[in-house]
């Protein structure tokens, strides 16, 4: 490690192969705290590169257990955190009104590290169970269309990290990795990331994969589609600005999005919304996001897909989606 940070002191960066290294080592406890928080205090100080990047995700997926989920089709709604702006579980919200709309979800998460309550904190106050049995697994796809996949239960490598970022409570590379190391290695994807240049980096290494994807970034800031202004999007085949009036509803104030201060008061706006007790401004986020989601996978407009979202919602789908998934916790 300290030829590594030599290198990266002096400005150097890394090839593909050598950062797929650098993670494989952190995996086997080769470095210690002080050098792994070193190596990780470098990438908030400069921009990451795409070689960087695509090794670093290499590594995980290959150290990662993985999971076959494939024959439902899913995917996964995921944002990379790391935005500042403490909205509520926006993304997990709609993960569970995307699976109301009867598409099949392996939503990848994991404890918050630079948000008050990631989804994670909120699932787990909530009863659901995390577990990696594939068994589990499918019966919550299969019953509840969704299924959670708590990262730490799939990424045993990152073990020596996870103590040193909740330290650290700052964003850092592995906000960028954690959307693409879902280890049911779903087709279809929607990730929301917390800045423009890390969408293009997000666009241009899924489109060397096989994925069906949205990459989307609030131009206000936003690791989602925020309805606070416009949202750059980026697919398989296009690149676009979508506003809020693309589905049919006005623009947002920031201060209708806030979160809970507590995971016990995430927890209690997550119900309400999904309870049909939600204001309009939070029902059009979680349907805006969920909206998106639908439509990459089935290739409607953004306005269809948050008419389904909406459907999903109103009719309390997306409730039944999580109260069996709580059933089958139990």
């Amino acid at each position: 490690m300290k030829e590594i940070l030599n290198r990266l002191i002096n400005h150097d960066i890394l090839t593909k192969e050598d950062a797929k290294g650098v993670l494989v080592n952190i995996a086997k406890g080769e470095y210690n705290t002080s050098q792994i928080a070193a190596f990780l205090t470098v990438y908030m100080m400069r921009s990451i590169t795409i070689e960087e990047l695509e090794g670093f995700r290499n590594a995980l997926l290959e150290l990662c257990l993985s999971i076959d989920l494939s024959a439902y089709n899913p995917i996964d709604l995921c944002g990379t955190g790391g935005d500042g702006k403490d909205t509520f579980n926006i993304s997990t919200l709609a993960s569970f009104v995307t699976a109301g709309a009867g598409i099949k979800v392996t939503k990848h998460g994991n404890y918050g590290v630079s948000s008050k309550c990631g989804s994670s904190n909120v699932l787990e106050f909530l009863g659901i169970k995390f577990s990696n049995e594939a068994d589990f697994l499918t019966r919550s796809i299969e019953e509840a269309g969704i299924c959670v996949l708590h990262a730490p239960l799939f990424h045993p490598a990152m073990k020596n990290v996870a103590p040193i970022r909740r330290e650290l409570a700052v964003k850092t590379f592995f906000n960028m990795l954690g959307p693409m190391v879902n280890p049911a290695f779903p087709k279809n994807q929607m990730v929301g990331v917390f800045n423009l240049e890390l969408a293009r980096m997000y666009g241009y290494l899924y489109q060397n994969t096989d994925k069906n994807f949205t990459v989307v970034h609030a131009l206000d800031g936003y690791d989602e589609i925020s309805l606070t202004g416009a949202t750059k999007t980026i697919s398989n085949n296009s690149e676009g600005i979508i506003n809020p009036a693309d589905f049919g509803v006005n623009r947002i104030k920031k201060s209708q999005i806030v979160g809970g201060e507590t995971i016990e008061e995430s927890a209690k706006i997550f119900m309400n919304i999904l309870e049909g007790k939600g204001t309009e401004a939070q029902n059009n986020v979680v349907c805006a996001n969920a909206g998106i989601a639908i439509a990459t996978v089935n290739g409607s407009n953004p306005k269809q897909g948050f008419e389904s979202a909406k459907e999903s919602l109103r009719s309390g789908k997306g409730l039944v989606a999580l109260k069996r998934l709580q059933a089958l916790s139990a």
